[in-house]
C-alpha cells in the first residue's frame, strides 16, 4: 500500500516535468524567450520551457554581457543566408517565419520598431556587346527600416559602391551610423566627422 501511494504521488511530478538535455548553451530570458544551443544550431524556448523556434543554423548571434547568442527584439530575430558566397541578412518572427527576406549586406537588431541595415541597390548601366553581358552597378545605402522591411529613411543618400562577389565582400561591410534616440541618428561622413540627422516617424 505504501509503495502504491509513493508511486501515485510521483506520477504527477514526473508527468509535469519536461527536460531539455544535452544543450551547449542556454541564454537568459529576454522578451519572454531564451536562446538555446545544440551543436552548431540555435533555437528558442518560451517561459514554460517549450521549444517554439526549432534548432536552425541561420540565426545571427548578438554580443551581450552574458555571451554571444541570437536574440529577439520587437518580435524580430536576425538571420543570415549565403548567396553565391556573399552573406545577406533578414529577420524571422517568433513563429520562425521569415518576415523580412535576407537582402541586406548587414543589419542590426530592431529597436523602437526600427532597425539600421545596409540596403543593396542594383542598376543596369547598359550592355557590353563584345562580352554579351549587361553592365551592372551595385551600391549600398545605410537605411532605417520598419518592422515590415520598408525603408523609412536613407542616412547616406549617395551610397557606397561595391563589387558584389565573395572575393570583394569577405565579411559584411560595417554600419557606421548610430542611433542616438528614436528620432536622432549620428551619421559618419567621408571626412570622418559626425552629422546629426533628425528623422520623422
Amino acid at each position: 500500500m505504501r509503495k502504491a501511494l509513493i508511486i501515485l504521488l510521483l506520477i504527477p511530478v514526473v508527468a509535469l516535468t519536461q527536460t531539455k538535455e544535452e544543450l551547449d548553451f542556454v541564454a537568459p530570458m529576454s522578451e519572454g524567450v531564451a536562446a538555446i544551443k545544440k551543436g552548431n544550431a540555435w533555437g528558442f524556448i518560451d517561459a514554460e520551457g517549450n521549444i517554439f523556434v526549432d534548432f536552425r543554423e541561420d540565426l545571427v548571434l548578438t554580443k551581450t554581457d552574458f555571451g554571444h547568442y541570437p536574440i529577439f527584439r520587437n518580435n524580430r530575430c536576425l538571420i543570415s543566408v549565403k548567396k553565391e558566397g556573399v552573406l545577406f541578412f533578414g529577420y524571422i518572427d517568433k513563429t520562425g517565419k521569415t518576415v523580412i527576406e535576407p537582402e541586406f549586406l548587414n543589419a542590426q537588431n530592431f529597436n523602437s520598431k526600427q532597425a539600421l541595415v545596409l540596403k543593396l541597390m542594383k542598376e543596369e548601366l547598359g550592355r557590353n556587346e563584345i562580352l554579351g553581358k549587361n553592365i551592372i552597378y551595385h551600391r549600398y545605402f545605410e537605411v532605417i527600416i520598419d518592422e515590415n522591411g520598408n525603408v523609412k529613411t536613407y542616412l547616406n543618400p549617395k551610397g557606397v559602391n561595391v563589387v558584389l562577389d565573395k572575393k570583394s565582400i569577405k565579411k559584411p561591410p560595417k554600419i557606421t551610423s548610430k542611433e542616438i534616440s528614436k528620432k536622432l541618428y549620428a551619421v559618419l561622413n567621408k571626412n570622418k566627422k559626425w552629422t546629426i540627422i533628425k528623422i520623422e516617424n
